[in-house]
């Protein structure tokens, strides 16, 4: 059974940081595109960052890019999310998942309007909350 286990999160005062961390187990460890998605109550879920395991190539949704990092550390099945400079609006459920997309498609983010049938694999999430 593919599981992936979200940790790491927490409340923060704006400005502040926090690392989440993503552990997947029970399938082949070979590259595969893991991303970071996050949800707020009422509204639909977004991806926040991805990255081809093994290759490395990234991508970042706008609203992230210069304060977000993902990385993978070691093993392809895990995976890190380094959030700096946090803001309030950045307050959601963060979620890790694994998906099918080709290196340069989880570069591109051209997964993003269809990430359920992109993303097979998701963990059960790990709360980030941000005040001002």
């Amino acid at each position: 059974q593919v599981q992936l286990v979200e940790s790491g999160g927490g409340s923060v005062q704006a400005g502040g940081s926090l690392r989440l961390s993503c552990a997947a187990s029970g399938y082949t460890y070979v590259s595969k595109c893991m991303g970071w998605f996050r949800q707020a109550p009422g509204q639909e879920r977004e991806g926040v960052a991805a990255i081809y395991t093994g290759r490395g190539n990234t991508y970042y949704a706008d609203s992230v890019k210069g304060r977000f990092t993902i990385s993978q550390a070691g093993a392809r099945n895990t995976v890190y999310l380094q959030m700096n400079s946090l803001k309030p609006d950045d307050t959601a459920m963060y979620y890790c998942a694994i998906g099918v997309p080709s290196w340069y498609d989880c570069a591109s983010g051209s997964w993003s309007a269809h990430m359920r049938a992109d993303f097979g694999y998701w963990g059960q999430g790990t709360q980030v909350t941000v005040s001002s």
